[in-house]
This record gives structure tokens, C-alpha cells and sequence, in this order.
């Protein structure tokens, strides 16, 4: 995950930034999607993009803090690459990315 400082200020109050999220877990795999706080958990709702070997999903999010995980091939992965992993109700882990 990426997270690139175009926040913005109205008002004096912050805007949504942009996130750049990458998995390279599985480069070979057919499909990955974005799941999270943020689209919930909709398993379909953000396809990333291959480029350069690794998928990659641009958000803007508002500042706060979000659990997420990639579904590649129809499997639930967290990212080993997050700051932070989370348990979840599921007794796996969420990654968590704060913005």
C-alpha cells in the first residue's frame, strides 16, 4: 500500500487522499479484487489492475483508519505488506491502512 499526499483542505477541514493499494502475492493470478471498510466487503466491488507484475487499485479515501484484504482467485489474503494486522471475527487477520 501506498498512500501519496494529495490531501486537500476546504475550509480547513481534510479531504479524501489518494491510496495507492498493490498486491504482488500471487503474479500469476487471473483475478484480484480490493475488499474492505471502505466497500463493504463487497467481494466484487474494486477489481485491481495488473501492471508491472502487481496489482494495483487507486482509492481516495477520507482520513481515518480501514481494515482490508485482497481476494485472489476467490481467496481471502491479508497484506503482509500493511503496518498493521488486525484479528477479525472470522479468526483470521485484516490488514489495516491508516490515511
Amino acid at each position: 500500500m501506498e498512500e501519496e499526499n494529495e490531501t486537500a483542505t476546504k475550509a480547513g477541514k481534510q479531504c479524501a487522499v489518494s491510496v495507492t493499494f498493490v498486491c504482488d502475492l500471487k503474479p500469476g493470478a487471473k483475478e484480484v479484487y480490493l475488499v474492505g471498510d471502505f466497500n463493504g466487503w463487497d467481494p466484487r466491488a474494486d477489481r485491481m489492475q495488473k501492471r508491472s507484475g502487481r496489482f494495483q487499485k487507486k482509492m481516495r479515501l477520507e482520513p481515518g483508519e480501514y481494515q482490508y484484504k485482497f481476494v485472489i482467485d476467490d481467496e481471502w489474503h491479508a497484506d503482509p505488506a500493511a503496518e498493521m494486522q488486525v484479528s477479525n471475527k472470522h479468526g483470521t487477520t485484516n490488514s489495516v491502512v491508516k490515511v
